[in-house]
């Protein structure tokens, strides 16, 4: 896939690979970085893949970056299955040349904002190996009734950090607290957090989600 790639040292032992949403593309997120950094912290690799140019149905059939179609605003209708296997298989294709690289699946972390959000839990709760983490920012979760039977068992070991803004007008902040429910209900460590914001992320966000690293990459 077309990405951004930034290692914060030489030799990389712990990686990030982060999904934009709707509409931006890789360079969305990159300005994070050094507010992730944390003192003694490992050689990271941080990915930030472009999502394809596709028309987007509730936008006029605009065609702009996207990891799926949104064909309604209804919730229940909006759902691009093809769309979602097609992008979350790409994004496998970057977990699978980090392992290649060096860096294995228990090394990575797996982030995404809004549609980026969604794509990384339908990937990182589906992949045969556990994740290091994934962070789940301002999303749903996409397909909740295969993820029931599809979700892997190596996944139960991956720890899953869910944060939303309270005035979330593009995705309501009770969906993401009822996807951050469900996975509770099926044995995930989860983090919920909600912050005073509307469809974005707070410099309090960042700080929370550094924790976060460090909790789950500071130890080799």
């Amino acid at each position: 896939m077309d990405a951004i790639q930034l290692d914060t040292g030489p030799s990389p032992t712990a990686a990030v690979v982060w999904l934009h949403g709707l509409g931006a593309d890789g360079h969305d997120f990159e300005p994070v970085v050094p507010q992730l950094h944390w003192d003694h912290a490992p050689p990271m690799r941080f990915i930030f893949p472009h999502a394809p140019h596709q028309p987007v149905t509730i936008n006029a059939g605009m065609v702009m970056r996207a990891w799926y179609d949104i064909p309604s605003l209804d919730f229940e209708k909006r759902v691009d299955e093809e769309g979602i296997r097609r992008s979350a298989e790409s994004v496998e294709g970057l977990l699978d040349q980090l392992q290649r690289d060096g860096i294995p699946s228990h090394r990575t972390v797996l982030a995404g904002f809004s549609q980026g959000g969604a794509v990384a839990l339908h990937l990182g709760l589906r992949r045969s190996e556990a994740l290091a983490g994934i962070i789940a920012l301002s999303c749903a979760m996409p397909l909740p009734q295969a993820l029931a039977t599809e979700r892997s068992e190596a996944s139960r070991a991956t720890p899953v950090w869910v944060g939303h803004g309270q005035f979330d007008d593009v995705v309501p902040v009770g969906l993401g607290e009822l996807s951050a429910g469900r996975l509770n209900d099926w044995g995930y460590r989860v983090t919920w957090h909600q912050y005073p914001v509307a469809h974005g992320v707070t410099p309090e966000e960042v700080a929370d989600i550094r924790g976060f690293l460090m909790e789950i990459l500071s130890t080799p």
